[in-house]
C-alpha cells in the first residue's frame, strides 16, 4: 500500500528526520519525497511518498504523534483513493471533453462523479461516462442563490473533493468561495486585466498581441486574483487572425487546467499566502 503525507508548518530543525525517522521506524520504504521553505512566510511544506505493509491505522496514529510537536497542518492519503470532483460548465465544451478523455484512458487521477451547468447545451456530454449531470438554471439573482444550495446539496450527496470550472460563466458567491477555499479550481485566458468582458481574443488581436495564453487558479472572492496553479503561452503572429487566436487559446486553456487538477488529483498543491507552492512530478 502506498500513502502519501503532505505537511504545512512554520519551519524549525527536525521536521524532516521526524517524519522519515517515524516511516522507517514504522517499516516504510520512502518512494518520493519533496520539500520547500517559503522565505516569504517562513511556512515549510513537504509531500512524502512511500510504501507500507504494516496496519495503515498504526502508522497513521504514529506520524500524528511525531508531527504534534511541529504544530504541522498535514494530511495522509492512500495513493489509490482517488478524489472525486464536481466539474461545472456553461456551454464550451473543449476543456470538459479533455478531462473526461483523460479520466477515461486513466492519465487522470480523479472521478468525475458529477457535471452541472446553468444551460443545458453539454447535457448529453456525460454520456457514456459514469457521470451524472445536473441542469441549475440561473436567470436572477434569487435563481443563483438557489443554484449555490443545490450545488451543496450534489457536494455533499455526490461526496465531492474539490470543484473545477471548466469555463463556467458565472461568478461564485464570496460566501461560497470562503465555504470551498483551496477546493475550487479555475481557468481562465491570460488576457486579464487587460482584455476583459465579451470576445477577448477579438481585442488582443485589434491590439496586435504577440503572446496568447491560459493561467488556472484557485478561486477565491476576488474574482480571478486567487493564488496560481499553473499557466502556458504560446507565441502567435500578425498573421493570426481572430479565430486562429481562440482555437490556440482554447488549447491552452485545456492543457493547463488538466495540468493543474492532476497536480491537485496527487497533492502537490500548497498554498501560502497568496501563492502555491506546486511539486511537479
Amino acid at each position: 500500500m502506498e500513502l502519501i503525507v503532505t505537511l504545512s508548518c512554520a519551519d524549525r530543525p527536525g521536521i524532516v528526520n521526524a517524519l522519515t525517522g517515524t516511516i522507517f521506524n514504522s517499516g516504510g520504504n520512502i518512494i518520493e519525497n519533496q520539500q520547500f521553505t517559503d522565505p516569504l512566510t517562513n511556512t515549510f511544506v513537504m509531500r512524502t511518498g512511500f510504501e507500507i505493509t504494516k496496519n495503515i491505522e498504526e502508522v497513521k496514529l504514529e506520524i500524528s504523534k511525531c508531527l504534534a510537536q511541529f504544530n504541522a497542518d498535514f494530511q495522509i492519503r492512500e495513493n489509490t483513493k482517488k478524489k472525486r470532483a464536481l466539474v461545472l460548465v456553461t456551454k464550451e465544451a473543449h476543456c470538459l471533453h479533455d478531462l473526461l478523455y483523460l479520466e477515461e484512458i486513466g492519465e487522470l487521477d480523479i472521478d468525475i462523479v458529477a457535471v452541472a451547468s446553468n444551460r443545458e447545451d453539454l447535457s448529453n456530454e456525460t454520456e457514456g461516462h459514469d457521470t451524472n449531470f445536473y441542469f441549475l438554471p440561473i436567470n436572477d439573482e434569487n435563481s443563483k442563490l438557489n443554484s449555490e444550495i443545490k450545488m451543496r446539496e450534489i457536494i455533499e450527496s455526490e461526496k465531492i473533493d474539490f470543484i473545477i470550472l471548466a469555463r463556467y460563466m458565472q461568478i461564485l458567491s464570496s460566501e461560497f468561495c470562503k465555504e470551498f477555499s483551496g477546493r475550487i479550481i479555475n481557468i481562465h485566458h491570460s488576457f486579464l486585466p487587460g482584455f476583459k468582458g465579451a470576445k477577448p481574443y477579438h481585442q488582443a488581436y485589434e491590439r496586435g498581441v504577440k503572446l496568447i495564453g491560459a493561467t488556472a487558479h484557485f478561486v477565491t472572492s476576488d474574482l480571478d486574483e486567487g493564488p496560481i496553479i499553473e499557466q502556458d503561452v504560446e507565441n502567435v503572429t500578425h498573421s493570426c487572425l481572430p479565430e486562429e487566436l481562440v482555437a490556440i487559446g482554447r488549447d491552452i486553456e485545456r492543457r493547463v487546467l488538466s495540468r493543474a487538477v492532476q497536480n491537485y488529483a496527487q497533492d502537490r498543491i500548497f498554498i501560502v499566502g497568496n501563492r502555491t507552492v506546486v511539486f511537479k512530478k
